[in-house]
């Protein structure tokens, strides 16, 4: 009877054991099927996500930052010498040719006659690049103060006997007339352009430094990081500026800001200055600078210059839609005019294009930004 009761009891063991194990190996395969289930749709959601855009630099292997512009140019202009052209803005001269590859476009008056006509300065790094550039006139005494801010080599034709001293000064280098005159159903002193291959082929011929020399006193503008760039908002002397009005009474100069290229669009003679050489595209500026400075009669014949050596005097800096007040100084010829904001720190220009337009004093309440 008891080997009978111990046989039932061990065979009731066996089978609650046999029982468990079953059970615990169904839990096992749900616990296993379920995390391979999740696993699944993990991976099915994950493959259904947008990938992720790759970043890619910009290469500018070969390349440097322009002292003009700041802009990414070739590095085999780093150490090239730019040149000033002399571009006449009398209307009759219009259209012009080239001017939207300048670096840099000064503006100021030629003479006190004429409706006080200006005249345009065009700074250009890759002159080589030129292929019609003008119709280039005569030089004036101020050019002869500026060009040699930026070691330039100054392309005019001719000028008034008033030029004389500066060219016995050994920084001065030019090159004067004997361009090429093309014909344009205009008179003759409407018809010389700057074309390809002559400035290289004048400079060889007249022995002039193709680089920089010992009278260069490094980059003229101080540029902010494109990153970074420059907000005049933030200045507590800030100022809406989104037109300007410029005081030159001949040919009625306009600049108007394009919110959607983030420049200032040149106008004149009522209608926008287009660049014929380059797809009648408009003179465009992102820094505009706009600078006070007394004017100097010659004679009665309107001949005059701007007071710049060794002055100082007040402006604007004018970017991005807004504008804030500046001072100005200069030493002699070759250094460069220094612009500061009202604290006394030099201003900061945004990667771009530069215009200066040089006021007299005399009509500098003419002025008008809004």
């Amino acid at each position: 009877m008891k080997k009978k009761t111990l046989a039932i009891l061990l065979s009731t063991v066996m089978a609650f054991s046999l029982l468990t194990a079953c059970g615990d190996s169904d839990e096992v395969t749900a616990s296993v099927a379920t995390e391979t289930t999740e696993e699944t749709a993990s991976t099915e959601n994950t493959s259904t996500e947008p990938a992720t855009e790759p970043i890619v630099e910009e290469n500018h292997d070969g390349m440097y930052r322009s002292e003009l512009t700041n802009e990414w140019i070739d590095e085999a202009l780093q150490n090239q010498r730019p040149v000033a052209v002399l571009v006449d803005n009398e209307k009759t001269a219009l259209d012009h040719y080239g001017l939207t590859q300048a670096d840099i476009v000064y503006e100021l008056m030629n003479s006190t006659a004429n409706g006080e006509i200006t005249r345009f300065m065009a700074l250009v790094k890759d002159y080589a690049s030129i292929t019609r550039f003008g119709s280039i006139r005569s030089v004036r005494p101020t050019h002869f103060m500026l060009a040699p801010e930026y070691n330039a080599i100054l392309i005019h034709d001719g000028g008034p006997f008033y030029i004389n001293p500066y060219l016995s000064n050994p920084w001065i280098d030019n090159l004067s007339g004997g361009f090429a005159r093309i014909e344009n159903g205009k008179p003759r002193e409407f018809t010389e352009y700057v074309t390809n291959g002559e400035i290289e082929s004048r400079m060889k011929a007249n022995k002039i430094d193709v680089e920089y020399n010992e009278y260069y006193r490094g980059a003229h503008w101080l540029f902010a990081d494109e990153k970074n760039p420059v907000d005049l908002s933030t200045a507590k002397d800030s100022k809406d500026c989104t037109f300007i009005d410029l005081p030159f009474p001949h040919n009625e100069s306009e600049l108007e800001y394009d919110k959607a290229t983030n420049t200032y669009l040149y106008s004149e003679y009522g209608e926008p200055h287009i660049d014929l050489e380059n797809d009648n595209k408009q003179l465009a500026f992102t820094n505009v600078i706009l600078q006070s400075a007394e004017v100097v009669q010659l004679d009665a014949n309107g001949y005059m210059e701007f007071k710049v050596f060794q002055q100082s005097g007040e402006g604007y800096y004018i970017t991005g839609g807004k504008a804030i007040p500046v001072t100005w100084e200069k030493g002699i010829d070759i250094e460069p005019t220094k612009f500061y904001d009202m604290s006394g720190k030099e201003i900061t220009l945004n990667t771009g294009k530069t215009y200066v337009g040089m006021v007299s004093t005399e009509r500098w309440d003419e002025l008008v930004l809004k």
